[in-house]
């Protein structure tokens, strides 16, 4: 018999379906002792073809145009969170590229959310990236005035402009709506739903807790990356290996990644557990030592107690010890939700991580000025005290270049984690140059997020009239 025959026959995995080797991650968190809600056991796995992404998309001035013109103009983005105005009259200034929104507190306490350009010659009402209070929004120009629920209320000279009606000139509103504590943006006239928009999510974040939560930490930082590889550097988890663990075998613990069409993806990245790649498996008292390296120094190790993981002697650790920080119990979350890096994101630059441990929120915005250029906000979320106020919005710590991330305390040891997590971006912002093959080349499966946050812009492009890069 043709032995090639026989090989013939044997099924050739789908592209896409591969995994990594040992237990699957859903295996891994039914193993928890304390099970995990529900939303974290979905699987939902997807392939977008292997073909290269064009450097190009990275570097076209006229792609970066396009994304303004039919992208950033058309999808929903969180603005600022409902803490940033708290009273009647508080505004926050939201700008992405050439647009811009003001989101005010209105009289009656609703929200709502205009183009910041004055109805008369097209000066912005405030500032970009400016907050504060006002009882009305006057131009700085000619003094046209509006009131907070966008009625115009004052025009000098009123006698010159028999065409001007307080209809035809009030403030034109954006869609707005809430969501997780954030008050989200849209510039399309014609902008579905909020809840449309996001898909999976409001099913999914009704079983966590992030609308609870107060922003304890922000600081935004300039990156040397165009904004789609700066949000990609985070969409996967196939870097921990060698820009975190310095090349390491096994450092890397299993990471399940999910695309939830049309605008939402997911991983989920475990923690406290052995990686099957490691040539020595880890012992459990091992494994805790790497979970309680950055300890404060002169505190007594943690001794775990026979029997017992390491990653569950562990999470009972930070929930009695963010327990006492925030006055809160967390002794009901699963193993998962205290220590797991879970990260969603809602296209196109919203992360989200409802976890206990690490509850972070990430927004990318482009840089007007530099394609090679792009802003990252990055907030540290806490659960809110169950008596009394919690804190204001801290102002935003702004960051250059070479600014390092531990210039912000509040964040700790995860101050080191992102100085390496963006330590690589200049260098491949001039290799997208540089590079004589001219695209990148993504895995199928662990770097799937990528592909499809390039999916979804090149598909607004194109419905827009626009044109991807080749």
């Amino acid at each position: 018999m043709d032995p090639m025959t026989d090989l013939r026959d044997v099924p050739v995995p789908r592209p896409g379906s591969a995994r990594a080797p040992g237990p699957t991650l859903h295996e891994q968190l039914l193993a928890d002792p304390t099970p995990p809600p529900w939303p974290l056991l979905e699987q939902a796995p997807a392939f977008y073809g292997d073909a290269d992404i064009p450097y190009t998309v990275y570097t076209s001035e006229a792609y970066a145009q396009a994304e303004y013109d039919h992208m950033w103009s058309r999808t929903w983005q969180w603005a600022c969170h409902v803490d940033h105005i708290p009273e009647p009259g508080d505004y926050h200034v939201y700008d992405v590229g050439p647009h811009s929104a003001i989101v005010v507190r209105t009289t009656d306490a609703s929200i709502k959310a205009y183009y910041n350009a004055c109805m008369h010659r097209g000066t912005q009402l405030r500032g970009a990236g400016t907050c504060g209070f006002a009882t009305q929004f006057r131009c700085p120009f000619h003094g046209w005035t509006w009131s907070l629920d966008g009625e115009l209320v004052d025009l000098p000279d009123r006698w010159d402009f028999p065409h001007v009606g307080d209809d035809t000139h009030r403030l034109p509103e954006l869609a707005v709506d809430t969501f997780a504590g954030f008050v989200w943006v849209n510039f399309d006239p014609a902008a579905e739903p909020l809840r449309d928009y996001l898909g999976v999510l409001p099913a999914h974040f009704a079983e966590f807790d992030i609308e609870d939560r107060y922003i304890e930490a922000h600081l935004r930082k300039r990156l040397p990356a165009n904004w789609k590889a700066a949000a990609e550097a985070f969409l996967e988890a196939y870097h921990v290996r060698e820009t975190h663990a310095t090349g390491q075998l096994g450092d890397e613990v299993t990471t399940q990644y999910d695309v939830f069409e049309p605008n939402v993806s997911r991983f989920i990245h475990t923690t406290g557990l052995d990686s099957p790649q490691r040539p020595v498996p880890r012992t459990e008292e091992q494994i805790l030592a790497h979970l309680t390296r950055n300890l404060r120094r002169g505190m007594e190790p943690l001794q775990l107690p026979e029997g017992m993981r390491a990653r569950d002697f562990y999470a009972r650790y930070v929930q009695e010890q963010m327990g006492r920080a925030y006055g809160r119990d967390f002794s009901h979350l699963s193993q998962s939700m205290t220590l797991d890096s879970i990260e969603y994101f809602v296209f196109p630059n919203a992360f989200f991580f409802p976890g206990l441990q690490l509850g972070m929120v990430y927004r990318f915005r482009p840089d007007p000025t530099s394609i090679d250029h792009c802003s990252f906000d990055l907030l540290m979320l806490r659960p809110r005290p169950l008596e009394g106020d919690a804190p204001p919005p801290p102002t935003p710590v702004e960051l250059d270049v070479d600014d390092s991330y531990t210039l912000v305390a509040a964040f700790g040891g995860l101050g080191k984690v992102y100085d390496e997590d963006t330590s690589n971006m200049a260098a491949q912002t001039r290799g997208f140059r540089s590079s004589r093959k001219r695209g990148q080349t993504l895995g199928n499966y662990q770097e799937v997020r990528a592909r499809h946050l390039q999916k979804r812009v090149r598909e607004y492009v194109e419905a827009g009239g626009g044109s991807a890069p080749t």
